[in-house]
C-alpha cells in the first residue's frame, strides 16, 4: 500500500517566525482524499495497464456525468486538448482563430500548433474574457473560429459570443481549462459551443499529480476525431483511421493518451469537488470582505450579472492594485506567495512578434497585465492565513510596512 507522509516538525528558526503562506498547496487535500486515491491506484497496479486503460474510461464517464457532456475524451494535458479540439473542428493551415490577448500562452499557441493563425482581440475589463465587440472587429474572411477563454472565476459572455459566431458562421472552441464547475444558464462550460477543454494541472480546481486534460463536446463526430487523433490516428491497436475521417485527411495523429495514474488521482478527488468549490467560495468572500476598503486595491473580483443558473467558481483570487510589482515584493518578503496572471499580454509576446502588434493595440489586456496579482488560494488555506495576507496588503498601502 502506498502511503503519503507529511512532516509536522519545524526547525527552531521556523518556529520563532510565522510560517510562510504558500500560493498553492494540496497536502491537506491529498491526506483527506488518499484512501479513495489509493483504492483506485491499487486496482490499477493489480491490472498492470497504466495508460489508456480502465481508469481513464471510468474518469471519462464520471466527468460526462458531472458536466452533462455527451462525450468526454481524456488526453495528457489541457494544451493538447485545445490542439486536438481545434483540429477536430476542421482548422486547416492559415485558418484564423480569434483569441483574447489576455490569457495563458497555450490559448494562442494551440492555434499555431493546430496549423492555424491566432488573431488577437481585447478583453472585457470586468470579466477578463474575450470582448464581443473587439472579437467581431477581428473577424476577417479567413476567420474560422473564436476561442472564448473562461478566466479565474467566471465565464465569458457566451450569449454575445455565440451570436457573433452565428452571424459569421464560425466555430466556437471554448478554452474552459480553468472552468470545471462553472455553468451558463445551467449548462457546464465547454458545452456552450462546438466543444471545450478541461485542464487537470495540479493547481486547477480539480488537479492531478501532473499534466492531464480532457475534451468536452456534445458532437459525436468531434469526439470521434479527438479520440482518433490522441492515439496516433488509431481507434484500435494497429489501424490508422485518419485518412478516412472528414477534415482530417492527410493529417497524422499524436500520442496524447492520459495516464491511468492521473485518472486514478482524479477519480479519488472528483467526489469532493463540489465541497472544494464551496470552500473556495467561502475563501473568496473572506478575501473580499477584508480587502474591500484597502487603499491601493483598485478592483476586487466581481461576478457579471447573467441569467439564472449561471455559476462562478473561484479557481484563483485575482485583484487589481496600484504598484503591483512593489506589492509582490512586499508580500514575498513577508512569506506570502503570489502569482501574476499574466505579466505580458499575448500580442506582445516574442513568439507572436511576427503578427506585428504594438503596445496600445489592446489596452484592457495590457492594463490587466500591469495591475493584476493572484493571492494565495486553495482549499487547504485557513481563514487565519487569509487574515494575514490581507493585513500584509493593508500595511503596504497604509504606509505601515517596515
Amino acid at each position: 500500500m502506498i502511503s503519503p507522509t507529511r512532516s509536522t516538525e519545524r526547525s527552531t528558526e521556523e518556529s520563532e517566525t510565522e510560517p510562510p503562506v504558500p500560493f498553492f498547496t494540496q497536502a491537506g487535500t491529498f491526506t483527506e482524499c488518499w484512501p479513495d486515491i489509493s483504492r483506485h491506484l491499487n486496482g490499477l497496479f493489480d491490472r498492470g495497464k497504466f495508460s489508456h486503460g480502465k481508469q481513464v474510461a471510468l474518469l471519462e464517464k464520471a466527468l460526462a456525468e458531472y458536466t452533462g457532456a455527451r462525450h468526454v475524451v481524456a488526453v495528457n494535458s489541457g494544451t493538447d486538448a485545445l490542439v486536438l479540439l481545434l483540429r477536430a473542428c476542421g482548422i486547416e493551415p492559415g485558418d484564423e482563430v480569434v483569441v483574447p490577448a489576455f490569457s495563458f500562452v497555450a490559448s494562442a499557441s494551440s492555434v499555431a500548433l493546430a496549423r492555424g493563425k491566432p488573431v488577437f482581440a481585447d478583453i472585457d475589463p470586468e470579466t477578463y474574457a474575450l470582448d464581443p465587440a473587439s472579437a467581431e472587429a477581428a473577424v476577417t474572411p479567413r476567420t474560422r473560429a473564436i476561442m472564448p477563454v473562461h478566466l479565474f472565476w467566471q465565464l465569458a459572455d457566451m450569449d454575445a459570443l455565440g451570436a457573433l459566431a452565428g452571424r459569421h458562421g464560425l466555430k466556437v472552441v471554448e478554452d474552459s481549462a480553468e472552468a470545471i464547475g462553472m455553468r451558463w444558464n445551467g449548462v457546464h462550460a465547454g458545452r456552450l459551443g462546438h466543444g471545450g477543454v478541461l485542464s487537470f494541472f495540479p493547481t486547477k480546481t480539480l488537479g492531478a499529480l501532473g499534466d492531464a486534460g480532457a475534451v468536452l463536446t456534445d458532437d459525436p463526430e468531434i469526439a470521434e476525431r479527438v479520440a482518433i487523433l490522441r492515439h496516433h490516428g488509431r481507434m484500435g491497436r494497429t489501424v490508422d483511421h485518419i485518412a478516412g475521417i472528414s477534415n482530417l485527411s492527410g493529417a497524422s495523429g499524436t500520442n496524447s493518451k492520459m495516464d491511468d495514474i492521473q485518472a486514478s488521482v482524479l477519480l479519488g478527488k472528483l467526489p469532493r469537488l463540489d465541497a472544494a468549490i464551496a470552500c473556495r467560495a467561502e475563501l473568496a468572500a473572506a478575501y473580499t470582505e477584508r480587502l474591500r476598503d484597502v487603499p491601493g486595491v483598485l478592483r476586487l473580483p466581481t461576478v457579471a450579472r447573467r441569467g439564472p443558473g449561471t455559476e462562478p467558481v473561484f479557481y484563483v483570487y485575482v485583484i487589481e492594485v496600484e504598484r503591483r510589482d512593489q506589492l509582490v515584493d512586499h508580500l514575498t518578503r513577508a512569506g506570502v506567495g503570489t502569482e501574476v496572471y499574466y505579466p505580458t499580454p499575448l500580442h506582445l509576446q516574442p513568439c507572436f512578434a511576427g503578427l506585428g502588434h504594438r503596445r496600445g493595440d489592446f489596452p484592457h489586456a495590457e492594463a490587466a497585465c500591469e495591475r493584476t496579482v493572484a493571492l494565495p488560494f486553495h482549499p487547504d488555506l485557513a481563514l487565519t492565513e487569509v487574515e494575514r495576507v490581507c493585513d500584509t496588503v493593508r500595511r503596504f498601502y497604509t504606509g505601515a510596512a517596515a
